[in-house]
């Protein structure tokens, strides 16, 4: 396996590593957090005061109301239980058991035993287990179709802070990378992982995205927080004005895409030269909204399928999405890459 400045490559080509991140060294920082004071997650293990329930349109059945439960757990991390599959047992958020990352709809779905026993579009759940540091959980629904709210995750923070969180006794448990690893597309795509290099566990993250519309480039650097995790928990899902076009017209021949819940509130669409609605989380008079959904909804819930504590370190994402997320987690397990921090 090469070398790289970013680390040892795992899977992909060096010369595609190399014009990835030299397109993304290139790309300027829109907004640079590292040296803003965030409140460091709790230090002992966390679940919930009490339960909650949340409650909206269907992501995949949009004319049917979903409802999601929160209920606390002592130990064991996050756990799915599917209250219409009678004979199926809970299932634990971990990287084991993701089923696919999408197709048509690019989503992380994780499921186990039966066919029938799985939950669709995670991410937006489970990035919440890093993002606020909440360590044990079990979420019940009653469907495979998980609520789409026409404010990103905020509806769900929301929920977790009314609840409250409680500490356990024992204390946090953190893992880190042994080594500087990163996995990249033929495209350039490329997503890293360098070891925490702080006396106090922490994660950083340096994420970038670059489109060929409205969204361009973006590029962020922050420390994990709840405080930016709630305010990045707004950003809603981003998608072309072309394939929302597509979605409701030609699409609806396919049961794959005919009932998605998508509308112009739960997502944000870009046209060629501007948005098709109103985008969110301006910075200095350009919206952010796409990389900060990137950067938190969906790049941590990649690191929330590392099933024996919370990660830290520094991660590093230009241009990637939930099949590249993955398969570097994968990848940690397969090579031993893990250690306690």
């Amino acid at each position: 396996m090469p070398e790289h400045s970013l680390g040892r490559l795992i899977a992909g080509a060096p010369e595609a590593l190399a014009r990835g991140a030299a397109r993304f060294a290139a790309q300027p920082v829109d907004w640079d957090l590292m040296d803003t004071p965030a409140a460091a997650l709790p230090a002992r293990q966390t679940t919930l005061q009490r339960a909650f329930s949340v409650e909206g349109p269907g992501t995949f059945l949009g004319r049917r109301l979903r409802r999601l439960t929160f209920e606390p757990r002592e130990s064991g991390g996050w756990w799915i239980q599917r209250d219409d599959q009678a004979d199926a047992l809970p299932f634990n958020v971990a990287a084991r058991n993701v089923w696919t990352t999408g197709d048509v709809v690019s989503n992380i779905v994780l499921r186990a035993g039966p066919l029938h026993n799985y939950l669709r579009m995670v991410e937006h759940i489970i990035a919440l287990k890093v993002g606020l540091g909440l360590d044990h959980v079990l979420v019940r629904t009653e469907a495979g179709d998980p609520p789409l709210f026409a404010r990103g995750s905020l509806d769900l923070v929301e929920g977790i802070e009314q609840a409250g969180l409680r500490q356990l006794d024992a204390p946090a448990e953190w893992w880190t990378v042994k080594e500087p690893v990163v996995l990249c597309y033929p495209s350039g795509a490329f997503l890293a992982l360098a070891p925490c290099r702080t006396a106090q566990p922490e994660l950083h993250v340096d994420c970038a995205v670059d489109f060929p519309n409205a969204i361009g480039q973006q590029r962020i650097r922050f420390r994990v927080n709840p405080a930016l995790t709630r305010y990045a928990s707004e950003a809603r899902t981003n998608t072309p004005l072309w394939k929302m076009v597509y979605c409701k017209t030609v699409g609806k021949l396919f049961a794959d895409i005919r009932n998605l819940g998508y509308t112009t509130e739960n997502l944000l669409i870009a046209g060629r030269n501007s948005y098709y609605n109103t985008p969110r989380l301006m910075h200095e008079g350009k919206s952010l909204e796409a990389v900060w959904h990137r950067a938190v909804l969906d790049l941590l819930a990649a690191l929330a399928l590392i099933e024996e504590g919370r990660f830290c370190g520094e991660v590093t994402s230009f241009k990637a999405g939930h099949h590249l997320d993955v398969q570097l987690v994968c990848q940690l397990y397969r090579h031993g890459l893990l250690r306690k921090f």
